[in-house]
């Protein structure tokens, strides 16, 4: 049995077409290829060691025969391609019907209008947009009139800014709360409901602050971290994997402010002395570079977890398991500015572990099945273990 399992989401770092690609108009997306070709190439040393120029082509990135990690690549058994959906059958969910996006008409008038009755708010925005940008856009005029910003984006999510001094922390999060009941009605059914509060004065200087919280569905039943967590083990989450859960099975979260920073606290949970799972989310490929479709800023972002990873590498102990995967693709160099629907990388590491291929996995759940079978509990009813593969 390995003590520590730490297994690290590269959120929306997908590694190519998969079977059900077409259905979500992504046939031909490739995240990490794409990436590496339109920048001319990308210096990923550590995963190249690892195995990751096996997976797919990666222009500077090369295949190699005696990789220090195993290496797979994963299909998607549930239907949908967001972070919620990819998380949840990690630990052993399969969706069925995905949550709700209100990416190109905006929330439903006749849900607005509940939200301005229910909160005593009147709401501006109701798009899709970038969280910095709808700042700048109508922040003035949320602080004249007290009115809430309310904006989706690609995933499912409804996001209420509003400023921590004039609109108030505690008013805001009551809104969210009850936008979080009125959105439990299956017409309006988003995966997260979540408070972006910000500071500053005019458009210039508008700043989002790190008291963001998210009210999120809980999964459908119990799950892997569930079944951890009732047989006394630690579930140590880094980022925003604790809002994903809606706190469920966790037993210890950590708040991060960006992918290096949530690479530091993992190196300092890996300094401690646990028994369990620490599940870290790197979010910032994602809502930083892949929907804002930046493939350079993209690429730099890989290149620095690269060396945050090489880092980490050092705390790594002779009983631990590293576990790297991703929950979606996000392809910037596709077209629009939402997810893509990929395989993505299981990539599997231990000091001893010879390395080698573990061929192309049907479900992300394989992770967590692999998680239950190491800590002797309550098995899921998908995915497979790998576990007596690594040798």
């Amino acid at each position: 049995m390995y003590k520590r399992i730490f297994l690290i989401v590269m959120d929306s770092v997908g590694c190519g077409t998969a079977p059900l690609s077409h259905l979500y108009g992504d046939d031909g997306a490739n995240t990490i290829s794409h990436i590496a070709s339109s920048c001319n190439g990308i210096k990923l040393p550590t995963l190249e060691s690892f195995g990751y120029g096996n997976l797919t082509e990666i222009k500077g990135v090369s295949p190699i025969s005696h990789p220090k990690a195993y290496y797979a690549k994963a299909d998607e058994l549930s239907t949908g391609k967001d972070t919620m959906t990819g998380h949840f059958e990690m630990m052993g969910v399969h969706t069925t019907q995905p949550f709700k996006t209100f990416t190109d008409t905006g929330f439903p008038k006749e849900l607005i209008d509940l939200l301005e009755e229910k909160t005593g708010h009147k709401v501006i925005g109701n798009v899709a947009a970038s969280g910095t940008e709808i700042l700048k856009e109508l922040g003035e005029e949320h602080i004249k009139t007290g009115a809430m910003i309310v904006y989706t984006s690609a995933d499912s999510v409804l996001q209420i800014a509003a400023h921590e001094t004039y609109f108030g922390l505690e008013e805001l999060y009551r809104c969210c709360a009850i936008a979080r009941e009125l959105c439990l009605d299956e017409k309006y059914k988003v995966g997260r409901i979540i408070a972006r509060p910000f500071v500053g004065e005019t458009k210039d200087d508008f700043k989002r602050t790190p008291n963001r919280h998210d009210y999120a569905l809980s999964p459908a039943h119990p799950t892997t971290l569930d079944a951890l967590k009732e047989a006394k083990y630690d579930v140590i989450s880094i980022g925003k994997i604790n809002d994903i859960f809606n706190t469920c099975g966790i037993t210890e979260a950590h708040k991060t402010v960006s992918n290096h920073h949530g690479m530091e606290v993992l190196n300092e949970v890996a300094k401690k002395d646990f028994t369990g799972l620490c599940f870290l989310n790197l979010v910032d490929f994602d809502a930083l570079y892949g929907h804002r479709r930046d493939a350079l800023g993209y690429k730099q972002c890989l290149e620095e977890f690269d060396q945050d990873l090489a880092t980490f590498l050092n705390f790594v102990q002779e009983d631990d398991l590293v576990m790297i995967t991703a929950d979606h693709g996000n392809d910037p160099t596709w077209t629009g500015t939402d997810h893509t629907r990929e395989y993505v990388p299981f990539l599997i590491y231990n000091p001893n572990l010879k390395g080698g291929n573990l061929g192309i996995r049907k479900s992300f759940a394989d992770l967590g099945q692999t998680i239950a079978e190491n800590f002797n509990v309550k098995k899921q009813r998908i995915g497979t273990s790998f576990l007596e593969e690594l040798k």
